[in-house]
């Protein structure tokens, strides 16, 4: 399926933004210059006690071979070109041999968070069509290959429950079996002789939640990928056989364009880490001898003032690091800098394709680089890096339309270029506000231009415009949360805030009017919502009771002033 337009594939063929380059152009060119038992892909040392069985260590050979013993077992399914798979995978192995085969077949891979039960993904199965789920067993105490079953039931255009790992229930596939077997690569060579991929085709739906109430889809075709695997492996300034540690479940831009796509551009090692834990991660670094990964804020942060944690630890191999999704401190990019020789990179992405960069090249001063982003695309405005060629930015006043080109004027980041997305999954009613009349895509956040001078070169990061609640790193939408709490038989109204935590950035707080002569409690609440099947990371951590809920002349919550009072009651508490 091909949804960018011909006038924008041939524009950014002509520009050499987009080629000819697939995912399995990657792979096969690793297997071909790696044909060593070298490992390249590696489990989380933890796997075991995650999923069970041994950490895995996979060459490049061994990948090759696994992800053609899943494709064949997967045309014996009937899956065919064009199909989506959904799945819901931990960081193992196996979640990236799933998407490699995907590739190797042009299936559409769907990743959805291991966090999402069934509330979310009966929405996001129905909108995608799924031929096939893939899963594991369980994770964490939660029998994930049952719900998939019971969601087969429901949705009978899910032909086939993949599981991976030992405890597979009756009626799923073994897909265990599919990479011991002895795969029929002849079988998969001709298939994809005959069904070849366009690099304009759908390769994946990642999913993002906003103000609306689900979550949305986001499809990017393989020239997108690629040209977000070539900008992350610049401004990562990874090198040829680099290390790189995966912290991120691979559900979104961050995971795949960040780490897994430029490890097979780079033909180095990807370990995979799951779920965060810093004692096992710094280990990883210093045992892997990585060169790169991706971390939270919060995490950098607490990371460089436990000195006792940093003198147990081996970072000598680490030359980079990426970060965002929240403000960065100046004085922790300057501390890494200067301290370890590190360069944090800060990040302002999406799945939709925002894609900011400040590395160490465009904006060599540490403290300069945790504040400001290049302003990309800007006519008059150079960057040494080649991918700020293929991203183009505005900043442009939402309630006119008019283009702000004044130093410390608020206003909505615009974004478009070769990563930019080509609209919301099947729907048409989202899709006709994301964009402008240029055909940038509506980020909802507040930027303005830095200063005169040399800072009119930058972007200066002012909020979100969008109310998004961001619980480390994973955005949570108070639309979605609000009206599944306001359904409390208890409950009048009900609105939630973000409140900021220093672990993970923000946690999400549940703003309630009870009915008269009714009281709730945050377990009660929480064990609503748990009988709703919301998934457990958007559980409130926070009870707060009001009158009524602030509102504006048009009646709409005012969330900035719910987040005031929680802040308020936050601060007081700790009098």
């Amino acid at each position: 399926m091909i949804l960018s337009s011909p006038d924008r594939i041939a524009d950014y063929r002509r520009r050499g933004w987009w080629g000819d380059l697939r995912v399995d152009d990657l792979l096969r060119k690793a297997v071909a210059d790696q044909p060593g038992d070298s490992p390249c892909l590696l489990d989380p040392l933890n796997r075991t006690a995650l999923v069970g069985g041994a950490p895995k260590r996979l060459s490049f050979p061994d990948i090759d071979r696994a992800v053609d013993g899943l494709a064949a077992g997967f045309l014996d399914l009937g899956l065919h070109k064009g199909d989506v798979v959904a799945a819901q995978m931990p960081n193992i192995v196996e979640g990236v041999l799933l998407l490699l085969a995907c590739a190797r077949l042009g299936l559409i891979l769907c990743p959805v968070p291991m966090q999402y039960r069934e509330h979310e993904l009966r929405h996001i199965l129905g909108l995608v069509d799924a031929r096939m789920f893939v899963t594991v067993p369980e994770l964490h105490g939660f029998a994930h290959a049952a719900m998939a079953l019971g969601l087969q039931d429901e949705l009978p255009g899910i032909a086939h429950v993949g599981v991976f790992g030992a405890g597979v229930p009756l009626g799923a596939v073994r897909l265990d079996d599919l990479l011991a077997g002895r795969a029929d690569r002849a079988a998969v060579l001709d298939y994809s002789a005959k069904n070849p991929i366009d690099p304009m085709e759908v390769f994946t739906i990642c999913w993002t939640s906003g103000t609306e109430a689900k979550p949305k889809g986001v499809p990017r075709n393989h020239a997108q990928w690629m040209a977000n695997m070539v900008a992350c492996v610049e401004c990562g300034d990874l090198k040829p056989g680099d290390r790189l540690l995966s912290p991120f479940p691979m559900v979104n831009v961050a995971a795949i364009g960040g780490l897994v796509l430029p490890w097979l551009q780079t033909q180095g090692v990807l370990a995979q880490h799951h779920p965060f834990d810093l004692p096992t991660f710094l280990r990883q670094i210093a045992e892997e001898k990585i060169n790169y990964t991706i971390a939270p804020p919060a995490i950098l942060n607490m990371l460089l003032k436990n000195d006792a944690m940093l003198a147990q630890t081996d970072v000598s191999t680490m030359r980079t690091m990426g970060s965002g999704s929240a403000p960065l401190a100046p004085w922790m990019v300057k501390g890494w800098q200067e301290r370890f020789g590190i360069t944090v990179i800060n990040i302002f992405g999406s799945n939709e394709g925002t894609s900011l960069f400040s590395t160490g090249h465009d904006i060599p001063d540490p403290e300069e680089r945790a504040q400001y982003f290049p302003r990309f695309g800007v006519e008059g405005i150079t960057w040494p890096s080649h991918c700020a060629r293929m991203i183009r930015t505005r900043l442009v006043d939402p309630e006119t339309e008019e283009e702000i080109t004044a130093p410390n004027v608020p206003g909505e980041l615009r974004i478009d270029g070769a990563m930019k997305f080509d609209g919301y999954w099947n729907s048409p009613d989202l899709n006709a506000t994301a964009f402008d009349a240029q055909g940038y895509f509506k980020t909802g956040d507040t930027f303005e231009i830095a200063g005169d001078g040399e800072r009119a070169r930058y972007y200066h990061f002012v909020g979100r415009s969008k109310e998004i609640i961001i619980r480390g790193g994973v955005n949570i939408s108070p639309a979605e949360l609000d009206a599944v709490i306001e359904s409390h038989p208890k409950l009048q109204e009900a609105a939630c805030a973000g409140y900021v935590d220093d672990r993970l950035g923000e946690r999400v707080c549940a703003v309630v009017v009870p009915k008269p002569g009714q009281d709730i409690t945050l377990p009660e609440l929480v064990d609503y919502l748990q009988s709703k099947q919301m998934a457990v990371y958007k559980l409130p951590e926070r009870l707060m009771t009001m009158p009524a809920l602030p509102r504006n002349a048009l009646g709409k919550v005012v969330r900035r002033t719910l987040a005031v009072e929680v802040a308020k009651q936050i601060a007081a508490e700790m009098v």
